[in-house]
């Protein structure tokens, strides 16, 4: 949910090498001694040929049958593709006080937050880190849908358990209690790229071009009502798609007919990494304020100076001082820096920042990454280096998203 920013891309005498097997997944398999869990779409995947993989708790389909991870990521930026997200954690937060109690999870604004609109937000700890990054959708005043990451499930639901009771207890409920409630094993289906409207606009009576960027409706698609949010995680327009569990397999065959293709996690990851967003675990954790993150823009306005939430007092202490470090994007000459790549400036032996994702583009050719680095070595065009391979490699700040977002945001 970036704003749109020109694109720099200097022109290095080695472009980026690219192979199916260039897009890696690096710290994305996260084994477990738990048995994994499994989605609503299990049996389905492996009926479509996917190659498996532990992610976040989960047995997720990394590629399906043939088709490699750039394949599957430039399919997406042309055509259209098929991802499921069904391991994320849905909620519902109702009551007389939802708003004012999401309002102190959170930094965000959603008193102003127009009825079925949606916002990226943080869950913050006492100390300003970033529990967990989120999108919030308002239905109502009383009623907010919340989605949060599968990696975070046990930390962020025994966070929002804790926060409930505290909140119901406490005078501010006095005009109502908060109610949370998970949708245990519903689906989530996200249909990305250009043609993703197109394709859906065939399955239904709502006119789409009703639905812009960040907005939301319950959707009639071949006598399915569905929860459709319009954004999504890879820079193109998109929607995610809510669905009870008994309809989710059927919901999932609709939706992945031809041009449409079943994407997998190896290809989610380069594209959301072209379109500057952070995955939790690499880019955010919590010792990081949303600052830092250059998350700046999902607080509030009107919370900057006296928003009452978790976290506040260092908050605004990195907005009226100014943090010590800031994600930045990097262009990377020769070889492709990965996640714990040390940055230098031109100048210092010691490490200035560090590189938290980092692939071979598929869009551009180039190796693009994102980290932190201190202070004063953040703005757009300086020159660092950034040690990949025991080799120090020249990178230049380049403003995110590397690759231009597609959002509709009306005709």
């Amino acid at each position: 949910m970036a704003a749109l920013r020109s694109l720099a891309t200097p022109s290095f005498s080695s472009p980026a090498r690219l192979s199916p097997r260039s897009l890696r997944i690096r710290c994305l398999a996260t084994p477990s001694a738990e048995p994994l869990r499994k989605t609503g779409l299990y049996d389905f995947h492996l009926q479509n040929a996917a190659k498996m993989v532990p992610f976040a708790g989960y047995s997720m389909p990394l590629a399906y049958g043939t088709v490699g991870a750039v394949a599957s990521h430039l399919h997406v930026r042309s055509s259209a593709g098929l991802f499921d997200v069904g391991h994320m954690v849905q909620s519902n937060f109702r009551g007389p006080t939802a708003t004012a109690f999401l309002e102190w999870l959170t930094p965000s604004s959603l008193s102003s937050l127009q009825p079925y609109s949606s916002t990226l937000s943080v869950l913050l700890n006492e100390r300003g880190g970033i529990i967990d990054d989120t999108v919030i959708t308002k239905h109502a005043d009383d009623a907010f849908y919340v989605v949060t990451n599968a990696g975070r499930r046990e930390r962020d639901l025994a966070w929002f358990s804790e926060q409930v009771g505290v909140w119901n207890a406490s005078e501010r409920a006095a005009a109502g209690k908060v109610e949370h409630e998970i949708l245990e094993d519903w689906g989530l289906l996200a249909l990305q790229g250009p043609e993703a409207a197109a394709y859906l606009q065939g399955l239904t009576s709502f006119d789409l071009r009703a639905l812009t960027f960040g907005t939301s409706a319950f959707v009639p698609i071949e006598g399915f009502n569905l929860h459709v949010a319009r954004g999504g995680y890879t820079g193109e327009d998109g929607f995610e798609i809510s669905i009870p569990p008994s309809q989710t397999v059927e919901v999932a065959q609709m939706l992945s007919k031809f041009p449409v293709q079943l994407t997998g996690l190896g290809a989610r990851d380069s594209l959301r990494l072209e379109a500057g967003m952070c995955l939790y675990g690499q880019d955010l954790d919590e010792d990081t304020s949303p600052v830092e993150a250059g998350l700046t823009w999902v607080i509030g306005k009107d919370r900057r100076e006296s928003g009452d939430f978790i976290g506040a007092d260092r908050v605004r202490e990195h907005l009226v001082e100014g943090p010590p470090r800031r994600r930045v994007g990097l262009i990377i000459e020769g070889a492709p820096a990965r996640q714990g790549a040390q940055i230098f400036s031109q100048a210092e032996p010691e490490p200035i920042g560090i590189v938290t994702s980092g692939i071979p583009s598929p869009s551009l050719g180039k190796n693009i990454a994102m980290g932190y680095v201190q202070t004063g070595f953040h703005k757009k065009g300086t020159s660092l280096q950034v040690d990949v391979r025991n080799k120090l490699r020249s990178a230049l700040i380049t403003p995110m998203p590397f690759v231009k977002t597609q959002y509709y945001r009306g005709s």
